[in-house]
């Protein structure tokens, strides 16, 4: 699956992030950190001073720029929405649906926008939606890497997803579980409860279409070569993880 050239649908008026963000979906939007790391080091001033504290608490250049890239982007295409200086988004973070603790789904001061944030070697992936919504991006493992990836993650499955990768030629169980666990991850991140919730207990297959829990539609989309990314959106409140 490749990324379209064109800007997004929704593209805001805002010229300086465009010329590097590109989906063919509504309400996402991708970015190359190797194409956008030069001007999110020169607009790094707009991050508060959590932001900053995380970003100097990296060793690799390579991480920071990842993470600049990211949260630069999130708040240019924030501010842009919100019609407010990118320096002036403020977030906070909403109760977990699992214990209640201050670390569920990122929000943003005073304003009914939901929104998601990935980010994984060159990629970057960021989603708005009207309701809650969780994104995850995920490279595809190099094939000297391919089966220890898929024996670590697979231990992480629901046991139907097991089922369905065992029942797989071996070259193919790579790919099907970097799939699944990107469905997964973006519906946790979704809930709000993110990892700190017990990723076997959902279910959201390892096959060409994605399933999803009661009350949410979970599905790929669109990735840049080499990466799998997937989407999920709440439909209706059901429950407390909902």
């Amino acid at each position: 699956m490749r990324i379209a050239a064109a800007p997004a649908p929704d593209a805001g008026p805002d010229t300086s992030v465009r010329p590097w963000l590109s989906s063919p979906v509504p309400g996402l939007w991708a970015v190359r950190v190797s194409l956008y790391a030069e001007r999110a080091r020169e607009l790094e001033g707009m991050l508060d001073d959590t932001e900053r504290a995380r970003l100097q608490g990296f060793r690799r250049a390579a991480d920071r720029d990842q993470y600049r890239v990211a949260h630069v982007v999130l708040r240019q295409l924030l501010g842009d929405r919100l019609g407010r200086d990118p320096a002036q988004v403020r977030f906070f973070r909403e109760p977990c649906p699992g214990c209640g603790g201050p670390h569920g789904r990122p929000a943003v001061t005073d304003a009914p926008l939901h929104f998601s944030l990935s980010h994984a070697g060159d990629a970057v992936l960021v989603a708005f939606a009207d309701r809650p919504v969780g994104v995850d991006v995920e490279r595809r493992p190099d094939p000297e890497l391919a089966a220890q990836v898929s024996t670590e993650l697979a231990e992480v499955l629901h046991p139907a997803e097991r089922a369905e990768l065992s029942a797989l030629p071996a070259g193919e169980r790579p790919a099907a579980v970097a799939r699944c666990w990107s469905r997964k991850e973006a519906y946790l991140k979704g809930v709000g409860i993110g990892l700190g919730g017990n990723p076997t207990l959902t279910y959201v297959g390892t096959g060409a279409t994605a399933s999803a829990p009661p009350g949410w539609t979970v599905a790929d989309v669109p990735a840049f070569p080499g990466y799998v990314a997937a989407r999920a959106v709440r439909t209706r409140r059901l429950g407390s993880f909902s």
